[in-house]
């Protein structure tokens, strides 16, 4: 019962909806004990040929209205207990929420989508159930139980109520064992479940890819792997889960074998009528309930105890990069002073960065070239403090990066990612994603600066045209375009095009960083690319190689050096030349 104790607080929340609930269930067991009693008295009434139709009306009467009371008494109860479940499984969700989205890049390194899809959803509703079919367990099969128990040894026999109830320590050891047993394996398949739910997700994001190379056969086959792997982990479930009804049942026929025996020997004695054994054996009828309640009641808690935990342990994840107390909530402008002694990503014993050294003055456009795995993306992710953990320090303006709320920094940088992410949504929702309030002459001004626009008219339904999954439905070039007019809807003070220009072909990459130019002339802009015709215009440009700067300066600078970045240039004139037919 130990997850009663960890939703402590929410208990406390909504305690009044479960005392109003819990005190409806009390009078629906109190007014469960009528209709056994009154059976008794008619019993009693026609063996002694005493029955009168005055007699049944009225105790027929009192069956009528105790099943009314009982009838809205059962439909508040399920108000007030299983609506403050469903509001528990609500609370929880957006709870988790907002966890995801205040962790960190490492986080989600370490997690898979699938497993957090199925805490969300198959984990939240086993605590939900608990919340709800638990409590209403717990209390009925203790309330109708005791009510039960107290009428049969009160108003009966409580001689017989004791040698009725001999075999109930049986059910509890039994039902306690099952209780565990049932902990371990629930968990298992929760865990399954997981598997299974990460794997879905892949196959059918990477489907292209699957079909691509030919593995349909391997991927299905992978798939039913997994598939009887969650269905041999639920069997195992069920197994234990299967032995409770027959394990109450037996313990039942038990209870009702010893009231028959003894309560026929009280009966010949005089200390007992037969309506009594009636009503007894009725009231004994009544105590199945409990008894199967309480079994479904160790299934349900159990399992909410393994879900439980497994979103607790998520919960508990510390959340890396948090805002500092006090922390500045101004948006950041002015230079870029960025230091770097050393940085390693989690879990990563080599450096991505080492003295790494520049200033980017405001306005300016910063132009970072070089080999892939070179750094140029980690500098890119400290300056929007993805990680931290590094040697040196970044300022922006007046201050220290890390000293600003991640929310004001990250307002004011616009980030086009080298993985183009696009929501299933119309053109104009992706675009406008940063500002929602946005109108359409604004939507289609960012449009036109990525050089889309065009593209989008010739689109079927033009700015309301549905993009699919990830903009399944676009080309790469189009994608990189709608993400770079998305981060222009920002009006960012720092504009970062990671690779962003790769799909574009070169007289449309020209374009776009003419008007980028021309717009953004009082703007700070960085731009990473294996193209150098994308940076050649850049103020300030560094070459990286092994997480350190090798180079430094503008294009002019670079190629009168004749060193790493003057062969990348010529190389990549000497790959155009070719491309032409190898006329210059």
């Amino acid at each position: 019962m130990k997850v009663f104790l960890d939703l402590g607080w929410f208990f406390k929340q909504r305690k009044k909806q479960y005392l109003i609930g819990i005190l409806m269930l009390l009078f629906v067991a109190f007014l469960q004990l009528l209709p056994p009693k009154i059976i008794g008295y008619v019993v009693d009434e026609i063996s002694q040929k005493t029955l009168t139709t005055e007699f049944l009306v009225k105790w027929l009467v009192v069956l009528a209205l105790a099943s009314i009371g009982m009838y809205v008494l059962r439909y508040y109860w399920r108000i007030m207990i299983f609506g403050s479940s469903i509001y528990l499984a609500r609370q929880l969700r957006e709870n988790l929420f907002r966890h995801f989205t205040k962790m960190s890049p490492s986080f989600y390194q370490k997690k898979r989508v699938g497993d957090l899809m199925a805490h969300a959803t198959n984990d939240l509703s086993a605590v939900q159930q608990t919340a709800g079919a638990g409590v209403l367990t717990l209390v009925d099969s203790l309330a109708t139980g005791g009510f039960v128990i107290a009428a049969m040894a009160i108003t009966i026999n409580w001689k017989l109520t004791l040698i009725a109830l001999l075999p109930l320590p049986l059910l509890a050891i039994l039902t306690s064992y099952y209780g565990k047993l049932l902990h371990q394996r629930f968990r298992y398949a929760q865990e399954a479940f997981s598997n299974l739910n990460d794997k879905s997700q892949e196959s059918i994001s990477g489907v292209k890819v699957i079909k691509t190379f030919g593995q349909e056969k391997e991927d299905t086959k992978d798939f039913v792997r997994l598939s009887e792997e969650v269905v041999d982990k639920n069997i195992r479930v069920a197994k234990v889960d299967a032995l409770f009804d027959p394990t109450i049942s037996l313990v039942v026929g038990m209870c009702f074998f010893l009231s028959i025996v003894f309560g026929t020997r009280y009966i010949l004695a005089d200390e007992m009528s037969i309506g009594d054994l009636f009503a007894f054996t009725s009231y004994l009828g009544l105590l199945v309930w409990p008894m199967l309640a309480f079994g479904w009641l160790f299934n349900i808690v159990e399992r909410g105890r393994a879900s439980y935990d497994r979103i607790k342990n998520l919960m508990d994840e510390k959340i890396e990069i948090d805002d500092i107390p006090d922390a500045v909530n101004v948006k950041p402008e002015g230079d870029i002073h960025f230091h770097i002694e050393d940085f390693k990503f989690p879990g990563d014993d080599r450096s991505a960065l080492h003295n790494v050294d520049f200033t980017l003055k405001r306005g300016e456009t910063l132009g970072i070239v070089g080999k892939t795995g070179s750094g140029k993306t980690a500098i890119l992710k400290l300056l929007m403090r993805e990680f931290e953990g590094y040697t040196g320090n970044i300022l922006y303006g007046d201050f220290s990066i890390d000293t600003y709320k991640k929310r004001s920094l990250r307002e004011a940088i616009g980030y086009v990612p080298q993985d183009h992410f696009l929501f299933s949504t119309t053109v104009a929702g992706n675009i406008a994603f940063a500002n929602a309030n946005a109108t359409i002459e604004e939507v289609q001004e960012a449009a036109r600066l990525a050089y889309i626009h065009e593209d989008i008219l010739h689109f079927t339904n033009g700015y309301n045209t549905i993009v699919g999954e990830r903009g399944v439905s676009l080309s790469g070039g189009q994608k990189q375009r709608i993400s770079i007019a998305r981060a222009l809807m920002m009006e960012p003070e720092l504009l970062i095009l990671d690779d962003s220009l790769s799909a574009v072909d070169a007289k449309t990459e020209e374009a776009i960083l003419e008007a980028l130019k021309a717009k953004r002339s009082d703007e700070t802009t960085i731009i990473t690319s294996h193209r150098l015709s994308a940076i050649q215009h850049a103020h300030q440009i560094i070459v990286m190689n092994d997480g350190t700067i090798v180079e430094k300066g503008s294009h002019e600078e670079l190629m009168e050096l004749q060193g790493i970045y003057y062969e990348m240039y010529q190389l990549q004139q000497l790959e155009s030349l070719v491309e032409q037919g190898g006329e210059a």
